[in-house]
């Protein structure tokens, strides 16, 4: 790693754990929430992050072939609609520059999440987004990371 972050600036860091605790804690699916970091992941090409939530979707009972089909998501069978929305949704809010999240894809969301859901489904997608430009920037290793090593942080009350 370039630089540890998470040591220079840990009330920062500290921050940012209490907005993934707040996301984990606001009733969205598990399935879903790994769904939407890995694929953010993906677009955003941080290594260290899939390896973590391909790992962590798994040990949540992930299925492989939804796991390697997840690039192609619009391609395939393999996700609800519910699922497809928020695949929809992160990909136009961590792609914000090309299209500025369209109308359409606004729309295909709230037919299938709440007000309060969509909220912190844009937040659990902005949170991924940081962490990995954080990852990124600062060339965290991946491979070490062992499903579930961050659970007990995130199920501390926020």
């Amino acid at each position: 790693m370039r630089i540890e972050y998470t040591k220079i600036a840990p009330d920062v860091v500290n921050a940012m754990v209490g907005l993934e605790q707040r996301v984990h804690a606001s009733g969205l699916e598990e399935s879903l929430l790994d769904l939407i970091k890995l694929r953010a992941s993906q677009i955003n090409g941080c290594a260290y992050c899939i390896d973590m939530h391909s790992k962590d979707a798994r040990a949540h009972g992930e299925t492989e072939q939804r796991l390697y089909e997840l690039d192609a998501w619009r391609e395939t069978p393999f996700y609800n609609a519910r699922e497809r929305a928020a695949l929809a949704w992160t990909e136009a809010v961590t792609l914000v520059a090309d299209g500025h999240v369209p109308d359409e894809v606004y729309e295909e969301v709230r037919q299938q999440f709440t007000d309060r859901e969509l909220a912190f489904l844009s937040l659990a997608i902005v949170a991924i987004n940081g962490w990995n430009r954080l990852q990124i920037a600062f060339r965290a290793e991946p491979g070490a990371y062992r499903p579930g090593m961050f659970d007990t942080i995130l199920k501390k009350a926020a």
